[in-house]
């Protein structure tokens, strides 16, 4: 495929993409297709590699009946998606830059060398303490962790978007009764983990109107 093929195809995956209210029930994402859906994920970029995420795939009826009742955002896409994903963030207790999460992805992730990690444990104290503020609050470091999973949910949806799989991101649900739901049923880790934003896939039942978008000079300032 030349340059321009691809380009094209990229931008039309845009173009199809929309966030989806409600999905074809009938329809369901093949396991081959969703696992592509969440490779994507896996392969998305981290500020400093930290993969401060995870996601859970909610088949469950009765859980997703739950969460349902408190994101009111969701209602038509709990019931009717193919798979439905609440992406999870790390917290301070696994982000901070001493934390055993953060040196278990320097020396057994990333495998780097015993000076190196103690290096980057060093640098990453600064950002974290003084360029971001992070360790200010642990609303601050949850906060950035979210700022991650946003890539590999746009990842996700763009991935999706160019095999003809329908997607729409929810930021609708309330958030503490999310929670609630979420340590109730032991999915986050005594604290490692809160809820950063969800996510549904599948086929639409009826086309969108028309995309609209602000122009190109309205959004974009060159300086040279």
């Amino acid at each position: 495929m030349s340059n321009e093929a691809m380009k094209q195809q990229v931008l039309e995956a845009f173009r199809f993409r929309h966030a989806t209210k409600e999905f074809d029930p009938d329809r369901k994402v093949s396991d081959e297709d969703f696992q592509y859906i969440l490779e994507a994920a896996r392969l998305s970029p981290s500020s400093v590699g930290l993969e401060p995420w995870k996601f859970l795939i909610i088949q469950n009826h009765d859980l997703r009946e739950k969460l349902r009742k408190v994101s009111w955002g969701a209602q038509g896409q709990l019931p009717t998606a193919s798979h439905f994903v609440v992406i999870l963030s790390r917290t301070m207790k696994d982000l901070k830059f001493d934390s055993d999460y953060v040196q278990d992805q320097l020396k057994n992730v990333k495998q780097m060398p015993p000076e190196i990690v103690e290096r980057l444990s060093g640098t990453y104290k600064n950002f974290q303490e003084n360029d971001f503020h992070l360790l200010d609050s642990d609303r601050a470091m949850f906060d950035w962790g979210c700022k991650q999973t946003y890539i590999a949910l746009a990842n996700m949806m763009t991935a999706a978007a160019l095999i003809g799989i329908d997607s729409c991101p929810i930021e609708g649900f309330d958030r503490d009764l999310v929670h609630q739901v979420l340590e109730q049923e032991g999915l986050l880790q005594d604290g490692s983990f809160d809820v950063s934003v969800m996510a549904a896939f599948g086929y639409r039942v009826r086309e969108p109107r028309p995309k609209t978008r602000r122009a190109m000079e309205q959004i974009v300032e060159w300086i040279q």
